[in-house]
């Protein structure tokens, strides 16, 4: 029987990875983090992973930040008000430096110095996704394919052409979408199964 993710929404907590600082985008990022930036004259690019995940209700959603994170944070508290009184809650959270005097080193260490925010929610599932991607999805989808699957960790994917895997980091994986290995930004991967020509890129959207 396929799984209903409405049924453990009010147990998911979701981590948004909002403390990069996007040199891609300079110079919109001199004075902003990436996911800061303006879009469309009344957004900001954290809006679409923010929105995506409230349509979907996921209710309980932790936002870290990092570099210069005043006008993210500032947008986020004006913006993303829930119901705190029912337990609903969009919450920056500064880097803190839990684990000795140092910044965040990559998503993996973001999320490692702040394993107190998991263990204070004691959630049956956690949802990791970034904050600088402009895309429309429903969330919902995913956490069902992964309780369905009853893997430990399941990841989002993206089909690109074999020759745009320069750009991203690939998934490798088996005919059933089984992970069984990661690339940085290869120069040659392998194709899929289905379509040697094109390859997995990593969203960066992870459920645990």
């Amino acid at each position: 029987m396929a799984a209903d993710a409405r049924a453990h929404l009010s147990s998911v907590l979701a981590i948004v990875l909002a403390g990069g600082r996007g040199r891609r985008l300079d110079p919109l990022t001199a004075d902003r983090a990436k996911p800061a930036v303006p879009f469309g004259g009344c957004y900001r690019i954290v809006d679409f992973v923010l929105s995506n995940l409230a349509n979907a209700d996921f209710r309980k959603i932790v936002v870290l930040t990092q570099y210069k994170s005043h006008s993210l944070d500032r947008h986020i508290s004006q913006s993303w008000r829930l119901s705190p009184q029912l337990g609903n809650y969009v919450a920056t959270v500064p880097a803190q430096m839990r684990q000795g005097p140092r910044w965040f080193a990559g998503s993996a260490d973001a999320i490692f110095q702040n394993l107190n925010l998991i263990r204070d929610e004691h959630p049956e599932h956690v949802i990791v996704f970034g904050a600088d991607h402009i895309y429309r999805m429903d969330p919902r989808q995913m956490l069902d394919a992964h309780i369905d699957s009853g893997a430990d960790v399941t990841l989002c994917g993206l089909r690109v052409r074999r020759s745009e895997s320069k750009a991203f980091g690939i998934i490798e994986a088996e005919p059933d979408g089984r992970a069984v290995g990661f690339l940085e930004k290869p120069a040659d991967p392998p194709g899929l199964a289905d379509d040697p020509e094109s390859a997995l890129a990593s969203m960066g959207n992870y459920i645990f």
